[in-house]
C-alpha cells in the first residue's frame, strides 16, 4: 500500500522534532557541566594578630591551594585564643587557629558547644620561658628565687603550675610579677625581670631583635622539659562540618600543601605575611618562621607520623596538665577535642 504525501511528510516532521530534542537535551546537558561551581565561602579566624605563625595558611590561598579544592577563604583576627573559639562556636566564623589547651578549657564547661580541632599545625606548644644567662638562669631549674615576667593574657603561664610539679620547681619560690604584653621584651632587656613567659619563636626572636646578645639568651621550652601539650590547632564550626565534610576536608588538604610550600619556600611565605603587616620586618619574620618550623611544625613525631594528627594517649595526658590550672566542670576527652576523620589518610600528610 503507498503512503500518502501528506502522511510521509508528518512522520519526517516528527523524526526531525524528535532528533532536535534530543539534541537540545545533550546541549544542555553539557552547558551545565561545563558551568562553573561557585566556590564555597568559608570565613577563617586567625587568633592574633598575623606573624610567621600564618604562614601555611596565607601561602595556601595566595597558592590558590583553597580555591582549587572548591573555597573561598577570607580570614579576619580575633582577639585571642578564647575570642576565635568564641567565633567558631556562634558561628560567625567556620574555622579559627586556635590554641588547642585553649580549647580544652572550653570544651571543660558542661555547656559548651561540641567545636573540635581537626588539624593540628603546632605537633609542640610554643609554650616556654625565656632568660637572661647574665641574671644567672641556664637552665629551668635556676628558676627559683628570681622574678619571673608574666604577661596579660599569657597562655604559657596556665602549662606552669604542671611543668614545675614534674620538673620539682617549687612556684612559691619563683616570683611572678604582672606586666602588659607590650613591655615584656623591654622590660627583660632593661633587666628588670630576670625572665619572661612567652612564646619561644615570639619573645625570644623579638629579643634578638632589640640588641641582646643570641648567646646571653636562655630559652627554656616547656617542651624540652616534659610538657606534652600541642600548639596551634585548626577548629570547625560543628554545624558546618556535619553540613560541608568535603569541604572541611578539602581545606585540610590546602593546609598540609601550603605547609609543605612554607617548610620548602619560606621567604617566598614571608613575604604573603609581610605583605599583610603593618610595617613588619622581613628579616625578623623570616627567622620566626625558620624557629617555629624547626621547634613547633616538623617535630621528630611529625616526621615519623605525619603532620595534623594527635596521639590520643598524649593529648589525654596534655588534658590532665591542663587540670593542674583549670577547674574542669566537665572533663573533656581526646575524642570531646579532635576528630581525626577530617583527615587525608598517612600518605596524604607525610611531611619534611
Amino acid at each position: 500500500m503507498r503512503a500518502s504525501p501528506t502522511i510521509a511528510a508528518k512522520c519526517v516532521s516528527a523524526v526531525l522534532t524528535g532528533l532536535m530534542g534530543l539534541a537540545c537535551f545533550g546541549a544542555d546537558k553539557a552547558c551545565a557541566q561545563a558551568a562553573p561551581r561557585q566556590p564555597i565561602p568559608i570565613q577563617f579566624s586567625f587568633d592574633r594578630p598575623i606573624d610567621a605563625g600564618a604562614a601555611p595558611v596565607l601561602l595556601a590561598s595566595a597558592s590558590g591551594l583553597f580555591s582549587s579544592e572548591g573555597l573561598a577563604v577570607t580570614t579576619n583576627v580575633a582577639s585571642g585564643s578564647p575570642d576565635a573559639i568564641a567565633r567558631v562556636a556562634s558561628g560567625a566564623s567556620d574555622f579559627a587557629l586556635a590554641d588547642i589547651n585553649e580549647l580544652i578549657r572550653f570544651r571543660g564547661r558542661p555547656d559548651a558547644p561540641p567545636v573540635k580541632a581537626v588539624f593540628v599545625l603546632f605537633n609542640q606548644s610554643p609554650y616556654a620561658i625565656i632568660a637572661r644567662k647574665s641574671r644567672g638562669i641556664h637552665a629551668l631549674s635556676d628558676i627559683e628565687g628570681k622574678t619571673l615576667g608574666v604577661a596579660d593574657g599569657d597562655l604559657s603561664i596556665r602549662l606552669w603550675p604542671a611543668l614545675a610539679r614534674q620538673d620539682g620547681i617549687k612556684i612559691a619560690g619563683v616570683k611572678q610579677q604582672g606586666i602588659g604584653a607590650a613591655v615584656r621584651e623591654p622590660m627583660l632587656s632593661a633587666g628588670q625581670v630576670d625572665a619572661v613567659t612567652g612564646f619561644s619563636y615570639l619573645s625570644a626572636v623579638n629579643l634578638r631583635d632589640r640588641g641582646v646578645p643570641a648567646d646571653d639568651l636562655t630559652v627554656l621550652r616547656f617542651a624540652d622539659y616534659g610538657c606534652e601539650a600541642y600548639g596551634f590547632a585548626v577548629i570547625v564550626n560543628p554545624a558546618f562540618g556535619a553540613a560541608r565534610p568535603e569541604a572541611v576536608k578539602g581545606f585540610v588538604r590546602a593546609l598540609i600543601a601550603g605547609t609543605h610550600l612554607a617548610i620548602k619556600q619560606p621567604e617566598r611565605a614571608v613575604d604573603e605575611v609581610i605583605s599583610r603587616m603593618d610595617g613588619g620586618s622581613r628579616d625578623l619574620e623570616l627567622e620566626r618562621l625558620h624557629t617555629l618550623i624547626s621547634d613547633n611544625i616538623l617535630t621528630g613525631e611529625v616526621r615519623r607520623y605525619g603532620i595534623g594528627a594527635v596521639d590520643p594517649a598524649r593529648l589525654d595526658r596534655s588534658i590532665a596538665e591542663v587540670a593542674e590550672d583549670f577547674k574542669f566542670r566537665k572533663r573533656p576527652s581526646a575524642a570531646d577535642i579532635f576528630d581525626e576523620s577530617f583527615l587525608p589518610p598517612l600518605d596524604g600528610r607525610l611531611i619534611n
